[in-house]
C-alpha cells in the first residue's frame, strides 16, 4: 500500500501499540539548559540512568550571552542564566551526557548543531524540549517538540508515547519572485491557513518551489511547521539531503554509509499515497512578508498595510485585529514600508544559518545602518558558522554596516538572555514568534526574512530589498 513520508517513519518506529496509542522508538534525544533540568532530577531520585547514553546530544543556547564570554559559564552576569547552563553542564557530567560546551568553537543553537554535526539523520525519529524541534524534519526525520517529563521519559527508555497525526500535504509549485525566501514561504503559509490550519496533522512541504530550495531552506521552511499548528515538518530525501550529511561528524561511513543511503532514497511519498488534505500554493503569489501584529498568522506582502478592522466582516477577527494593533502601536491601514524599527535581530533557530547571513550581507554591503536604528545583532548559530561567515568576510560587511557581530545562541529571538529588547521598542526579526512581549515586555516584534531584515535597518523602516 502506498504511504506518505510521516506514515513510514511512524511505523518504521514503532515498538507496540496500546489503548489507541503508540510507543515509538526515538533515535535521537537534542538537550539544551532550559527543559532538561527537571528531567535529570527525575532521573536522579529514581536512581536510574539514561537507557541509551549515546543517543543524546546536549548543547546550551537560550541562556548563553552572546558577547565577549572568555570567562566561560562563570562569566554569564544573569545569576538564573549562569545557574542554568552549570546545570546542565552538572547533569551532562554526571549522566555521562556528550555536551557540545558553551565555549567549544561547535556550540550553538540546538536546531543548528544538530544537523551541522550529522547527530540530525534522515528516517530518524529526533525530540528535543523545544518546540521548534521539527526543523530536523528538513532531512527526512521525524521531529518534534516535547514536555520536560517527557525529556525524563526519553532519558530513561528510549521510547515515547505517541498518537499519530493525520497526513497535510503543502505543494509550492513555481520560480520564486526575486529574493523571497523559505521564511516568506513560511510566513506566507501561515497566513493562509492560520496558526492553527496544521493542528493534529504533520506537514510535508513538497513540490517544485521547495525541491530547489538549499537545505537550510528547508531547515527554515520546518523550524516554522509548529508555527502553523503542526507538531512535525518535513521534506522528502533527495540528493541535496544525502549531500548534505556525508562527511558529518555523526554520519555514518563506509559500508554503512552505502547502506544508509540506500534506505535514506526510499524516505518519500509514495505515489498515489493518501493526505488527509492538501493545499497548493503558486509560488509566483507570494511576496516578501512581514507580520504586523501579535501572531505569525497575521503578515502581509511588504507593500501591503495594516488591516482595518471595520472592514472585517467576522466580529471575533475584528476585535482580534483591534487588540493587536492597540498591543503593536499602529493604526488601522498602516502602510508596511513607514513603519520605523528600533532594533534588528539577524539570527535564530530559524535564520543563523550561512545562508542566511550570506543573504543578508548581500544586503546590507556597502551601507550603513539608519540613525534611528539603535542596535543591529547578527548572530550566528553556531561557533562553526561564524568562523566561516569570518573567513568568506561576512562579519566584516556587517561590521563596517554599523551592525554588531555577535558569538553564537538564541540571543534576542527570546527574552531569556541579556539581549532584550525596552518598553517600547520595535524591532525587525528573523525568529520565528511574535507573540506580546516575545523578545522583551511590552516590546513589539515584527517576523522577517534576514534580507528585509538587513534592508530594514539600512532604511530604517521595513523596506524591500533594493
Amino acid at each position: 500500500m502506498a504511504q506518505t513520508l510521516y506514515d513510514k517513519l511512524m511505523s518504521s518506529h514503532i515498538v507496540r501499540k496500546q489503548d489507541g496509542a503508540t510507543l515509538i522508538y526515538i533515535d535521537r534525544q537534542l538537550i539544551h539548559e532550559v527543559t532538561s533540568p527537571q528531567a535529570f532530577e527525575g532521573l536522579a531520585l529514581a536512581n536510574r540512568k539514561p537507557w541509551r547514553i549515546e543517543a543524546n546530544l546536549a548543547v546550551p543556547d537560550h541562556n548563553v550571552p552572546t558577547t565577549e564570554r572568555s570567562s566561560g559559564v562563570s562569566g554569564i552576569k544573569d545569576p538564573i542564566s549562569r545557574l542554568q547552563v552549570e546545570t546542565l553542564d552538572k547533569n551532562c557530567v554526571e549522566f555521562e551526557i556528550n555536551e557540545i560546551p558553551m565555549n567549544d568553537i561547535r556550540q550553538g543553537i540546538v536546531h543548528v548543531i544538530g544537523p551541522e554535526q550529522g547527530a540530525t539523520l534522515p528516517g530518524m525519529s529526533i525530540v528535543c524540549g523545544d518546540s521548534h524541534t521539527s526543523t530536523h524534519g528538513a532531512l527526512g526525520a521525524m521531529a518534534f517538540g516535547i514536555g520536560t517529563s517527557e525529556v525524563e521519559h526519553v532519558l530513561a527508555t528510549g521510547c515515547l508515547w505517541q498518537s499519530k497525526a493525520k497526513n497535510l500535504k503543502i505543494e509550492v509549485n513555481g520560480a520564486l519572485n526575486p529574493h523571497v525566501s523559505a521564511k516568506d514561504i513560511a510566513l506566507y503559509i501561515i497566513g493562509q491557513i492560520g496558526t492553527a490550519g496544521g493542528t493534529g496533522y504533520a506537514i510535508e512541504f513538497s513540490g517544485t518551489s521547495i525541491e530547489t530550495l538549499s537545505i537550510e531552506g528547508r531547515m527554515t521552511l520546518c523550524n516554522m511547521a509548529i508555527e502553523a499548528g503542526a507538531r512535525v515538518g518535513m521534506v522528502a530525501v533527495d540528493q541535496k539531503t544525502i549531500d548534505y550529511v556525508e562527511g558529518r561528524p555523526f554520519s555514518p561511513t563506509g559500508d554503512n554509509w552505502t547502506k544508509a543511503v540506500d534506505y535514506w532514497q526510499t524516505l518519500h511519498s509514495d505515489e498515489g499515497a493518501f493526505f488527509d488534505k492538501t493545499v497548493v500554493i503558486n509560488a509566483k503569489d507570494i511576496e516578501l512578508q512581514v507580520t504586523w501584529g501579535t501572531s505569525p498568522e497575521m503578515v502581509v506582502d511588504i507593500n501591503g498595510s495594516t488591516p482595518d478592522p471595520s472592514k472585517e466582516s467576522d466580529p471575533v477577527k475584528a476585535e482580534s485585529i483591534r487588540n493587536a494593533l492597540s498591543y503593536i502601536h499602529l493604526e488601522p491601514s498602516t502602510p508596511i514600508k513607514s513603519v520605523k524599527i528600533d532594533k534588528v535581530f539577524i539570527g535564530s533557530c530559524t535564520n543563523s544559518r550561512i545562508e542566511d547571513l550570506r543573504a543578508a550581507a548581500a544586503v546590507a554591503k556597502g551601507k550603513k545602518i539608519a540613525n534611528n536604528v539603535k542596535l543591529a545583532l547578527v548572530v550566528p548559530g553556531s561557533g562553526l558558522i561564524k568562523k566561516q561567515a569570518e573567513e568568506e568576510g561576512l562579519n566584516t560587511i556587517f561590521t563596517d554596516a554599523g551592525f554588531e557581530w555577535r558569538e553564537p545562541g538564541c540571543s534576542m529571538c527570546l527574552a531569556m538572555n541579556a539581549d532584550k529588547l525596552e518598553v517600547g521598542e520595535r524591532c525587525a526579526s528573523t525568529s520565528n514568534r511574535n507573540f506580546e512581549g516575545r523578545q522583551g515586555q511590552g516590546s513589539f516584534t515584527h517576523l522577517v526574512s534576514p534580507a528585509i531584515a538587513a534592508a530594514s535597518a539600512i532604511a530604517g523602516h521595513f523596506s524591500g530589498v533594493n
